[in-house]
């Protein structure tokens, strides 16, 4: 199973739309320090998509790349890790 790459290793493109998400949807500094906390982890992760739940957002991902947040609210697709 792969695992999340972390920041800097991820694609330009897949960053800058990670980062105007986080700003559209309000990520707090405190999400995103539960979010470092389980890339950290080197959680593995399905090869299709996925997403991880922490309560106040979701990160949904396919393989090792993340590619969105998303609100509580919001349903995610994929399996959840």
């Amino acid at each position: 199973m792969p695992r999340i790459d972390r920041w800097e290793n991820l694609p330009v493109g897949v960053r800058q739309h990670l980062v105007d998400r986080m700003r559209d949807r309000a990520i707090t500094i405190g999400d995103l320090n539960q979010l470092r906390l389980w890339i950290e982890l080197k959680p593995e992760v399905p090869e299709g998509d996925w997403y991880k739940d922490f309560g106040t957002f979701k990160i949904c991902g396919q393989g090792s790349l993340p590619k969105t947040f998303l609100l509580r609210g919001q349903a995610a697709k994929g399996i959840a890790v």
